[in-house]
């Protein structure tokens, strides 16, 4: 590890910063959105299984793992598993930095909608098509790469600062504003006429929901998206904690923390969604309305943020002001999250052997030039998402299998238990770790597959945009491409020949 002895100042540094990176745009723009499709209140139920059955497992996993290793995803998979696993942590490795590509393309949308908010350009979007036709004619021209350019170019900008004075202090700033906007954002839309209908829609539980299976996956698809659970952001944070870290206690407080903003964030969009239409329709119609609304995709799944949000505010006193809010929220949700993704493909590259300013440059190239398809091409963007949000599936089994190479119980005494922890996991982890996380991979990949029949006429085609064929070819090639570049991977990381002394038990 030629570089990256920086650490984090203090545990609440290290919390913080977990957090940026857990709260993004995953909890503002998707989370109502998912909410609300699924109706409400029963959601909630699988919604917190699934934070302490798959997310702060896999959180817990990967703060120990890069503790333990002091290395990015490539080394540390094949420091901890074997030097022939290295391509998993590639792969991990991989499916973030694809993710990276077109979420910096999202955080350009939102600087773009701030500053629209900012200047009340927003007030033209008086109707949902008027909005959306603006929002289409946004993301596919030179505007979206300039915003593009501009959001890569303030992730990389705090990077080059450092773990501490860049990434550590960034989000001292970045994670109280997001939670004060979101704050204020949620008590305006709760004093709103009509706001009520909305928290009945929120927390009214309709027990028969908990029968269907489709309620219980979705759960699970969110909590993992939104926690940021199998992506290697947590394990390439982990890499600069103090030596002396409760990461039992950490991981549960990321999760918690992380799904207290979800709700936040549902409390600022789903109460405003149903005020308006219960303001301005007939009870028996408003509901069906407000439904339709919050449940709206849209394009590339903007629908709701990017199309309707605008409308909804503007309808309210002080519009043009809470629209800013709301937007400057997302964008330093997003902003968060990018700085992490923009770290981990730094640190890859450091434990390669590049210098830190070095792989700073090279990452702000690939990212900007990896992200232009989808700045320009809406069906491009919604293809990278289908394929590679559905490939974290692929990443959290990863993780799962390398728990198990590892040793399950080694995990928990080596990796978790560690000396100054307040809190300690028992054996009942290595069920949770060895056989509940696999199980639930298996079931929702399974899952998927047999829905993905349906998704597209051309089930199989590659070159669709929504289709399995799609996912399963582009998996493929990353799975490939990591396999034949394991041995260099490994070599560069860990040393030619070089034995792991930490993977007894791995593949060597």
């Amino acid at each position: 590890m030629a570089e990256g002895r920086e650490q984090f100042t203090s545990r609440w540094g290290l919390i913080i910063a977990a957090l940026g990176m857990a709260v993004g745009t995953g909890n503002v723009w998707r989370f109502p959105r998912i909410y609300a499709a699924n109706e409400g209140g029963a959601f909630l139920i699988p919604w917190l299984f699934f934070l302490f059955a798959w997310s702060i497992p896999l959180l817990m996993l990967e703060i120990g793992m890069g503790k333990k290793s002091r290395m990015g995803l490539v080394g540390a998979f094949g420091k901890l598993v074997g030097r022939r696993s290295s391509w998993m942590g590639g792969f991990v490795a991989l499916v973030t930095t694809l993710i990276t590509f077109y979420y910096s393309v999202v955080m350009g949308w939102c600087l773009r909608y701030f500053f629209a908010a900012l200047s009340g350009d927003l007030s033209r979007f008086t109707d949902a098509g008027a909005s959306q036709q603006a929002f289409e004619s946004f993301a596919t021209n030179g505007w979206a790469v300039f915003f593009h350019f501009f959001a890569i170019g303030i992730a990389v900008w705090v990077i080059h600062r450092g773990v501490v004075k860049g990434i550590e202090r960034a989000n001292r700033i970045l994670l109280p504003t997001l939670a004060l906007l979101l704050l204020v954002a949620a008590v305006r839309a709760l004093t709103l006429p009509g706001a009520e209908k909305g928290l009945q829609f929120m927390f009214h539980i309709e027990w028969s929901r908990l029968a269907d299976y489709r309620l219980w996956l979705e759960g699970l698809t969110q909590s993992a998206w939104s926690t940021g659970a199998g992506w290697g952001l947590l394990l390439t944070y982990a890499v600069y904690t103090r030596e002396r870290e409760d990461i039992v206690r950490n991981s549960l407080m990321i999760g918690l923390g992380n799904n207290s903003m979800s709700l936040l964030a549902a409390l600022a969009v789903l109460p405003t969604v149903f005020a308006y239409f219960y303001s301005t329709l007939p009870p028996d119609v408003a509901y069906q309305r407000a439904f339709d609304v919050a449940t709206f995709s849209g394009p590339a799944s903007t629908g709701l943020t990017f199309v309707w949000i605008p409308i909804l505010f503007s309808k309210f006193p002080f519009g043009q002001f809470f629209s800013a809010i709301f937007f400057l929220a997302l964008t330093a949700a997003a902003l968060s999250s990018l700085i992490a993704m923009v770290e981990l493909i730094t640190r890859i590259l450091i434990d390669l052997g590049m210098t830190r300013s070095r792989a700073i440059i090279a990452v702000f190239s690939v990212v900007f030039l990896g992200g232009l398809p989808s700045a320009l091409s809406l069906n491009f963007f919604a293809n990278q998402d289908w394929a590679w949000g559905l490939g974290l599936m692929v990443s959290g089994g990863l993780f799962a299998v390398a728990a198990i190479r590892f040793g399950l119980n080694r995990v928990r005494t080596e990796l978790i238990n560690l000396p100054g922890n307040e809190l300690n996991v028992g054996p009942w982890f290595n069920g949770v770790l060895g056989i509940l996380v696999p199980m639930e991979f298996l079931v929702m990949l399974t899952w998927w597959i047999v829905q993905s029949f349906g998704f597209a006429e051309a089930w199989w085609n590659p070159f669709s945009t929504f289709s399995l064929g799609t996912c399963l070819f582009q998996w493929a090639l990353a799975v490939i491409l990591m396999l034949s570049l394991n041995n260099w991977m490994a070599n560069r990381t860990l040393g030619k020949g070089q034995v792991n002394p930490l993977s007894q038990g791995g593949i060597q």
